[in-house]
């Protein structure tokens, strides 16, 4: 069909002639449209760019993904230094297991572990319960935290007489250096240490980064309290 509205000389002959009406005028913008069509695009812009995930917590397919939209110099700035971090991850993330070692293999396992590697050493004995315990979470722990080197030794191959009473001992190096220690059944609080216990201890030392910041178990104080609470509802 043809159209009205459209500039051609046989639609300017009907037109002369009253057969069609006049060419329609298009409708034309105002300034205050175009600054509330600007002021909605704005809006647009700020609910996505506020619903979008921050650049630093995306992964590298978000970041290619992204590239389309920004610039594309600075998007590479940023998928380089993430790149750079997930290859110093990986390359700190490599133990994974609690590894056996001898007073021989000491120096090169703890002491010169390498740059930015938490040693965590247990000293113990076989026949010790508390010593099988804490091989238990820490093998756990390990699988958990492979960043951290976890180690462990027969206590008199690494410290010849090391007395079966201090047993067992963690030492917690870092960089080559002894950070904190745990000598004995009391200072690792005796056979009813829990696996959550030894990693905010663990933790508080800086070998691994936890998320538990407050100590599991019960302070003393609480616990008497409970106690006396226990004992005073039997009168009652």
């Amino acid at each position: 069909m043809q159209d009205p509205n459209e500039d051609t000389e046989w639609n300017d002959v009907l037109r002369a002639k009253g057969i069609i009406g006049p060419k329609q005028k298009e409708a034309e913008i105002t300034e205050d449209q175009i600054q509330a069509l600007m002021d909605d695009a704005i809006k647009r812009k700020t609910a996505l760019e506020s619903e979008r995930k921050p650049i630093d917590d995306m992964d590298l397919d978000e970041l290619d993904e992204l590239e389309d939209s920004e610039d594309e110099a600075v998007l590479e700035q940023y998928r380089q230094r993430r790149i750079a971090e997930m290859r110093a991850v990986a390359e700190k993330s490599k133990f994974g297991s609690v590894i056996e070692i001898s007073g021989q293999d000491y120096v090169n396992e703890v002491t010169k572990a390498g740059e930015g590697i938490w040693v965590v050493l247990h000293l113990y004995a076989n026949g010790v319960p508390l010593c099988a315990l804490l091989h238990h979470h820490m093998q756990q722990l390990a699988v958990r935290f492979p960043q951290t080197k976890f180690v462990r030794s027969v206590a008199t191959t690494c410290i010849p007489n090391f007395p079966e009473k201090n047993l067992p001992t963690i030492f917690i190096y870092h960089e080559g250096a002894l950070r904190k220690q745990f000598i004995g059944p009391l200072e690792l609080r005796g056979e009813k240490l829990t696996l959550d216990e030894l990693e905010f201890m663990l933790g508080q030392a800086g070998a691994v980064p936890t998320e538990i910041k407050e100590d599991p178990r019960p302070q003393i104080r609480d616990k008497l309290l409970a106690d006396l609470e226990d004992k005073s509802s039997e009168f009652f």
